[in-house]
């Protein structure tokens, strides 16, 4: 069991050191980009324009060192029956384990691309994905059939989740 977890307690699924390191260089891209419109602005517009936009950049930075922070805050929880899937502050869906149908062994880009699908692994290529029993409707009424996530140790996450429910065998789709 991951995190020395007791039987009864809280199964806690990271994904932090598979997600950070990516949005790390989005970070960091953007620290770059902002510096070097700045000194463009200044130059073309003057310094309004600049802190505006400065202002803009700054407050999506804070956005994404606050994304990057909760993903570690923020795990994927399996608690009895109860499975809520995450990616830090952004999106969090709670199911039963009953409603996932089976995992699946293998997919490409056009099945993780589908309306379907709820990527929760951003940008990040998916190493879980399962299909639910019954469509569920998310965000701006989005349906859903089939959840993917990149976690730091899958193979754990499906054992916790056979361990559950044993007709959850993998089946390639």
């Amino acid at each position: 069991m991951p995190d020395g977890a007791a039987p009864d307690a809280a199964l806690r699924f990271h994904y932090h050191r598979s997600l950070s390191p990516i949005l790390g260089v989005l970070l960091g891209l953007a620290v770059c980009e902002a510096i070097v419109l700045h000194i463009v602005a200044m130059a073309i517009w003057g310094w309004k324009v600049a802190a505006l936009l400065a202002l803009l950049d700054l407050s999506l930075i804070v956005w994404l060192v606050g994304l990057l922070r909760s993903f570690k805050a923020m795990p994927v929880v399996l608690d009895g029956r109860s499975l809520t899937m995450r990616t830090g502050s952004r999106m969090s869906m709670t199911l039963d384990v009953d409603q996932i149908v089976a995992f699946r062994t293998s997919w490409d880009s056009e099945a993780i691309k589908r309306k379907s699908v709820l990527n929760l692994a951003l940008i990040a290529w998916p190493n879980v994905v399962f299909d639910l029993a019954e469509p569920r409707e998310v965000r701006r009424r989005r349906i859903i059939s089939t959840i993917a996530h990149r976690l730091d140790d899958p193979a754990a996450f499906h054992a916790a989740i056979a361990s559950l429910e044993p007709r959850h065998g993998d089946r390639g789709i």
